[in-house]
């Protein structure tokens, strides 16, 4: 199965272990809660999906790197204790808990989420002095002396024997004893997670030429050559940067992330046509409403590759705009949340002492924010949007206080003004955002009407998870015509092949 398929099948076991019956016992006992065991190809996300799972479904995670440990750290450290048997006083080897298993109890501590996920990566690469212990921790859920705690999946990730040399075969009795789910590299899945993640679109529209290379694992004279998805994800964030800062992302840089000659020397010279082309086809003018003839021209006569770059450059203005446009929005329906939770006590029992009553308030939610940021239930995204309306609430209280409002319906007066001010700006956003649609509209009837470039350029905004927002919220006529259309066809190829079939 693929990776997106693989995290919802984990997500769904969470359910289901922690699922409680009316007795406040798990309704699958503890020892009948299988392990899961994830088995895949090497830098496929195996280990991100988990941090994902552990934020979406809001439990503890701890991760480990099983290859970084010993027996010793694995499992503790020896010592003599006393015990008596049959009258005598017997020495007694005993161990010290497992650095692993106190890991588990520090973050039920630190956040008091008693419920979670253990993470053991790279499971079947241990050493042969902690192999072992690691099927005792499969088949028991134990490492040495020490459970477990209830409440807790055990999720392991390994990777199969062609891929790395120090692979060890579990054994028939640990294999009936774990969930095991294989995962196998797929594009279409990750180009799902690769929109959110806002992927540089020279990567999105290289990968949807070449899809073959978005994942590559080869064996050649001078060792392995590969492309992974962490590879091109981390190149994507490197080519930002650069950008940024005025350099160049050529194929020695590149090679550092697409550790394969071949593709990296391919992708390099892509980027560098792509840039040439957004200054070719003066894609900035476009938005700008002008559109000269001469490029329209040249643009019908060039090549596929090139006509299909061109339409990702069109394509990647709009969805810089479509995820400012998501952005914004959260920002204004969490800062509405925050204004209706403060109303009903400046307007009631608080409405002789509204700064008291609004610094309380900021107090509780900053305090929301340091606990879900230290159980590590905050993806970057979430965090930036506390700190965004963290503040606000300073910049309202701020105000009141030079306002020197003297009760609470005053104060609850300058946060609607505040909040009206806010509003305005994200009607600005909203517009500018259909505009420039509307501009990559007008680019795409005048230089490619009918070819293939529109039915992709359709295609994309509706799998594009920020366009797909705006779009139920803006009313464009002519991606709903052209939508249309690309659905009859899709029906039409349908109809001819189960025809043929027939």
């Amino acid at each position: 199965m693929n990776i997106k398929r693989a995290k919802e099948e984990i997500k769904d076991a969470i359910q289901a272990y922690f699922y409680k019956n009316e007795y406040g016992e798990y309704e699958i006992p503890p020892v009948r809660q299988r392990p899961i065991l994830l088995l895949g190809a090497p830098g496929i996300g195996k280990t991100q999906i988990m941090e994902q799972i552990a934020r979406e479904c809001k439990v503890g995670l701890v991760s480990y790197t099983i290859t970084h440990h010993t027996r010793q750290s694995a499992i503790g450290l020896p010592y003599i204790s006393q015990e008596e048997f049959d009258g005598k006083t017997c020495p007694v080897t005993e161990y010290t808990m497992s650095e692993i298993v106190a890991s588990v109890y520090e973050k039920i501590r630190k956040t008091g989420i008693r419920e979670g996920i253990l993470f053991i990566d790279e499971i079947n690469c241990v050493s042969e002095t902690l192999a072992p212990a690691m099927l005792q921790f499969l088949q028991c859920k134990t490492f040495g002396n020490h459970e477990i705690p209830q409440g807790w999946l055990i999720a392991a990730a390994g990777n199969p024997p062609e891929y790395n040399k120090s692979v060890r075969e579990f054994d028939v009795v640990t294999m009936d004893r774990v969930k095991k789910i294989e995962v196998e590299p797929d594009y279409e899945a990750w180009k799902e997670y690769a929109c959110q993640q806002e992927i540089h679109p020279a990567i999105l529209s290289y990968l949807s030429l070449r899809p073959s290379y978005f994942y590559q694992m080869e064996s050649t004279v001078d060792g392995k050559q590969f492309a992974t998805p962490r590879g091109w994800e981390d190149l994507s964030r490197m080519i930002y940067v650069y950008e940024k800062l005025g350099k160049t992302v050529d194929r020695d840089v590149v090679i550092q992330y697409i550790q394969h000659e071949k593709i990296a020397k391919d992708f390099a010279g892509y980027l560098e046509l792509s840039y040439k082309y957004r200054e070719d086809y003066q894609i900035d003018a476009v938005f700008e409403g002008k559109i000269p003839e001469g490029m329209v021209k040249r643009l019908s006569h060039a090549s596929f590759d090139e006509r299909l770059s061109v339409t990702g450059l069109i394509l990647s203005r709009c969805n810089t705009q479509f995820s400012a446009w998501y952005r914004e929005c959260r920002r204004l329906e969490r800062l509405l949340e925050c204004l209706k939770q403060c109303r009903e006590g400046l307007l009631g029992a608080y409405q002789d002492a509204p700064m008291e009553f609004l610094e309380d308030c900021r107090d509780s939610f900053e305090g929301e924010f340091r606990r879900l940021k230290n159980a590590e239930l905050l993806d970057r995204e979430e965090e930036h949007l506390y700190l965004d309306t963290l503040s606000s609430l300073e910049e309202i209280i701020q105000k009141i206080k030079g306002a020197a409002a003297a009760d609470g319906k005053e104060a609850f007066s300058i946060m609607q003004e505040l909040f009206a001010d806010r509003r305005a700006q994200y009607d600005q956003i909203y517009d500018r955002v259909a505009d420039t649609l509307e501009k990559a509209f007008d680019f795409m009837e005048a230089a490619l009407p009918q070819g293939q470039e529109m039915v992709i350029f359709i295609t994309e905004l509706n799998t594009g998870c920020y366009a797909v927002k705006f779009l139920e919220e803006y009313e464009c006529p002519r991606y709903y015509l052209y939508n249309r259309n690309l659905l009859f066809q899709e029906k039409r190829q349908e109809l001819i092949k189960q025809m043929d079939e027939l």
